[in-house]
């Protein structure tokens, strides 16, 4: 499981298109917005290279004029399920 979160700088006029193309990446939750282009978004994914292609994703989506991560947290429960069980 990993979890981050991000604050993105959109430019103002193109939040709408922003939005609409944030809401479509799975795992992805708007948390906050404001009118002048910043919004803060949650990502929850199953591993790193999922969350980390999604950062990526996220660089390039309409109006997008930086991407800059504020939190992330990862942990590896399959593993430790298997550890016990074993």
């Amino acid at each position: 499981m990993n979890i981050s979160s991000a604050i993105l700088h959109i430019a103002p006029g193109r939040l709408a298109e922003a939005r609409e193309a944030l809401l479509k990446l799975s795992g992805l939750e708007i948390h906050a917005e404001t009118p002048e282009g910043k919004m803060v978004v949650v990502l929850e994914d199953d591993d790193l290279e999922s969350a980390a292609n999604k950062y990526v994703t996220l660089h390039g989506l309409p109006g997008v004029a930086s991407v800059a991560m504020v939190y992330q947290y990862s942990d590896d429960e399959s593993v430790e399920t298997e550890e016990v069980q074993a």
